[in-house]
């Protein structure tokens, strides 16, 4: 059982003490008499049945056992400290920080707007962001290694941890590069592109199982000769002529040098842009002020 004189304030005194080595300045820095800052290194010790220091003249000198009681008491006062931040942003009291992790392709439009709404209605957030696929970002949002996701789904999410606020549809069309036998059509039938050969992005982005989808309605398995790790390098592969691929309308303005052309409507497959957050931490502003956000986009995209 810990001695009720074992208390985190006297462990940040004491860590205090042992980082200055001097009781004038840790009093000066804790806003303590020097009579209280010693005292309550005194009574630390009382309730160690330890002593931590031996007096130098009207000093202190740490001892050994105090140097080895310091490295585990910083550990007691971070940890401390991290779960009364978790335990107030579960509880709905915003932090000063905010994650976000979202899709690259919603970089160039999407996210940007909401990040600048959300900082006008609380100018004093710092917000993170982070990039990854669907799989990557929805196991850091359940793992609580960020606050919420902006991403595509290819289904309605069934999940009652989870809160879901939609924001836009979004249409996967062929990706193809300027001038191909394809370019000015007003919708291209995917059965047409048997013969070609396809780039697509690796498993875990919702434009990966966009395209999956995509030729299962149509029939069959495009040979598919590449598969990269970000849109980026995909569009350029796909604008160099390397092959196809297909791609969501909203990555229109990051290259002028692909065609994004309709698909049939018998292959048709849509993306619903969606902010994630956890049910339990619905109450936090930060999230709260991100939401209404969110629901503005969707508004303005209708």
């Amino acid at each position: 059982m810990i001695n009720e004189e074992i208390t985190l304030k006297k462990l940040q005194v004491f860590l205090a003490f042992m980082r200055l080595h001097n009781l004038t300045k840790v009093a000066e820095e804790l806003g303590q008499s020097t009579v209280s800052v010693h005292r309550a290194l005194h009574t630390l010790e009382e309730g160690l049945h330890c002593p931590l220091f031996r007096r130098e003249g009207r000093s202190l000198a740490a001892l050994p056992a105090a140097f080895v009681f310091a490295k585990h008491a910083q550990r007691a006062v971070e940890e401390t400290e991290e779960g009364i931040r978790k335990a107030r942003e579960m509880a709905g009291v915003g932090s000063a920080k905010m994650k976000i992790g979202s899709l690259y392709s919603l970089t160039l439009g999407c996210i940007p707007q909401l990040i600048m709404g959300v900082k006008l209605r609380r100018p004093e957030l710092q917000i993170d962001l982070v990039l990854g696929s669907n799989q990557e970002l929805l196991l850091s949002l359940k793992e609580g290694r960020l606050d919420a996701i902006v991403v595509g789904l290819q289904a309605p999410l069934d999940d009652p941890q989870l809160l879901a606020v939609p924001l836009f549809q979004d249409e996967v069309r062929l990706a193809a590069p300027l001038g191909s036998p394809y370019a000015g059509r007003e919708h291209v039938d995917l059965r047409e592109l048997r013969s070609e050969k396809f780039i697509t992005l690796a498993g875990g982005f919702v434009t990966s199982a966009s395209f999956d989808h995509a030729f299962e309605q149509a029939g069959y398995v495009p040979e598919t000769i590449m598969r990269v790790g970000d849109i980026f390098s995909l569009m350029n592969l796909v604008g160099s002529g390397m092959g196809y691929s297909l791609l969501p309308g909203r990555v229109a303005g990051f290259s002028g040098r692909i065609d994004l052309i309709p698909l049939d409507a018998r292959y048709s497959s849509q993306q619903a842009i969606t902010l994630l957050l956890l049910r339990s931490r619905e109450r936090d502003p930060n999230l709260l002020a991100l939401a209404a956000e969110c629901r503005m986009y969707g508004t303005r995209k209708h």
